[in-house]
């Protein structure tokens, strides 16, 4: 496999989890300091920064403030980073089966983690509106879908299969589950993905799914990809992890 000769870090969905992001950041610069690259490194976040976790506002200021010596971030769009967005322009609308404020998408926990209390929908979007700063709607409304890195391409929730990645469209790859789970197309890549979540890293042969639930008592998976090889990172270092 090709990593168009970097090192990448991948981190799955944060959902608000601040202390395990911080301390991922951590653990990538304590691995470069004992693994130091010759190029400089990729890290990429897979989306959904926000919602359900305790701390959302805080992982908003700690990406847009992210600086690391040797390392290139990119952070991706997740559905419930959109979300916020959907509900701070239109709160009536419904953008998914759920409303932004059903307690199971976690937007009453962000909008917390701004100082907005829970009460009446236009009340509480009105309060939103002054509260969440607008270089974080800016950061939020910024994010693209998708990054290619050599052999691989990084999204939140994955792509429709049979349609040419130039034709994907935001709601497949924010939001995609199904046919593109169960797909064992030959995507032409190896598709880095989140959204849905998992016991441990799942490692196909088209796909790699790193959303382990940190949010749900799971982990906030990195996983490390460089050349051929693929590791995990935790608080232990690293760990290999093979290809099927």
């Amino acid at each position: 496999m090709n990593t168009d000769g970097r090192r990448i870090y991948a981190i799955g969905d944060v959902h608000g989890c601040r202390d395990a992001l911080t301390a991922r950041h951590q653990q990538i610069r304590d691995d470069l300091a004992r693994h130091p690259t010759e190029t400089e490194a990729l890290l990429i976040h897979v989306g959904d920064y926000i919602d359900r976790g305790p701390d959302s506002r805080g992982v908003i200021d700690d990406l847009m403030a992210f600086s690391m010596p040797g390392v290139e971030m990119h952070c991706l769009k997740g559905n419930h980073d959109h979300l916020l967005l959907r509900f701070l322009a239109a709160p009536e609308e419904m953008h998914c089966p759920h409303h932004y404020l059903t307690p199971n998408l976690g937007g009453p926990k962000t909008l917390a983690s701004y100082g907005v209390s829970e009460g009446r929908m236009m009340d509480v979007h009105a309060a939103a509106l002054k509260a969440v700063p607008q270089a974080h709607q800016a950061f939020l409304a910024g994010l693209p879908l998708s990054l290619r890195v050599g052999d691989y391409l990084f999204v939140h929730a994955g792509i429709r299969p049979g349609v040419p990645l130039e034709e994907q469209t935001e709601q497949d790859m924010i939001w995609i589950r199904g046919p593109f789970l169960t797909s064992t197309e030959d995507f032409g890549f190896v598709v880095v993905h989140g959204h849905t979540p998992v016991d441990e890293i799942e490692i196909l042969p088209n796909r790699i799914d790193i959303d382990t639930g940190a949010v749900f008592g799971g982990t906030l998976t990195c996983l490390i990809l460089e050349g051929d090889a693929l590791w995990s990172l935790d608080g232990a270092g690293r760990r290999p992890l093979y290809r099927p």
